[in-house]
């Protein structure tokens, strides 16, 4: 199944390509992801749970990223196996500047097997546009969570109750 598209993030490239990157950030957004830990320079274990129909389950595997080139792109191959079957993924993410925003382009194939194939092929490439659109919006509204807590005025300390001193 081939998937590609676009979203546009409300960041520089620099630091589109830093979140895109950071474990936390990714295992926040991602979907059903319940772990997301580095193993490696440019390695991750993961855990996450996938529902597609009536099919769902609880895949490990790996997320490598490879072929970097900040902070304009970089190639994200992932692979994982669970009860339901496996999925192989791997995709390519372009940013690209856009005014006051990135615009991150992504496409990439992705191969699945077991019982989660017998869902079909249309379902599966609705199931992952949906996926990869919830990602970007929780993306994009963690980043203007951080930009409105960074820009809020600091309130003055509060004031303290000293008696005045009597001798």
């Amino acid at each position: 199944m081939r998937i590609s598209g676009s979203y546009a993030l409300p960041v520089t490239p620099e630091r589109a390509y830093d979140l895109l990157q950071d474990p936390v950030v990714l295992a926040q957004c991602m979907p059903g992801t319940e772990r997301l830990v580095r193993i490696g320079s440019d390695e991750y274990e993961m855990k996450m749970k996938m529902v597609i129909s009536a099919v769902q389950g609880l895949f490990a595997g790996k997320v490598r990223i490879a072929d970097q080139k900040p902070p304009e792109q970089f190639r994200l191959i992932v692979e994982g196996s669970g009860k339901v079957g496996f999925m192989r993924g791997d995709g390519l993410l372009t940013l690209s500047s856009a005014s006051a925003t990135t615009e991150v382009h992504y496409e990439g194939e992705v191969h699945v097997g077991g019982v989660i194939a017998g869902v079909g092929q249309r379902l599966l490439d609705t199931t992952a546009k949906i996926v990869i659109r919830r990602f970007f919006e929780k993306l994009a509204a963690s980043v203007s969570q951080t930009a409105q807590a960074a820009a809020a005025p600091l309130s003055p300390p509060p004031p303290t109750n000293s008696a005045p001193d009597s001798d």
